[in-house]
């Protein structure tokens, strides 16, 4: 991964969630995240980071999941004709379908978004 698309990510989720100062942010120890200017956007924001242990794979296990969801549910399901196409069914299937209404057991069968609104 690119670090230039990782930053991208980042600010549009810091335009679309707003965020509080002091937010942790995780994430692995890869180069995109460890980055001076990946760091400094953190940083600007008020985020703490967060970055799982060298070798610890279990820091990240709610990732891993959402990984292993994704490839499951619409990844290995079928191809695309180009990597735009692939992009834009993945943007839709997290943003169109698996924050707002795939329910999730460990919250309660409730979505991502819908938890959110209950505890914020």
């Amino acid at each position: 991964m690119k670090r230039d698309l990782a930053i991208r990510v980042l600010r549009m989720g810091i335009a679309l969630r707003s965020p509080p100062r002091g937010c942790i942010f995780h994430s692995d120890r890869g180069s995109q995240y460890c980055s001076h200017d990946y760091q400094k956007i953190l940083r600007e924001h008020g985020f703490k980071a967060s970055m799982s242990g060298k070798g610890n794979c279990y820091d990240n296990a709610a990732v891993e999941t959402f990984f292993k969801t994704i490839k499951a549910e619409l990844i290995w399901r079928r191809s695309w004709e180009n990597r735009r196409h692939a992009e834009a069914a993945i943007f839709q299937y997290i943003n169109g379908f698996y924050i707002s209404r795939r329910r999730h057991s460990t919250l309660g069968g409730k979505s991502p978004l819908a938890f959110e609104r209950q505890v914020a």
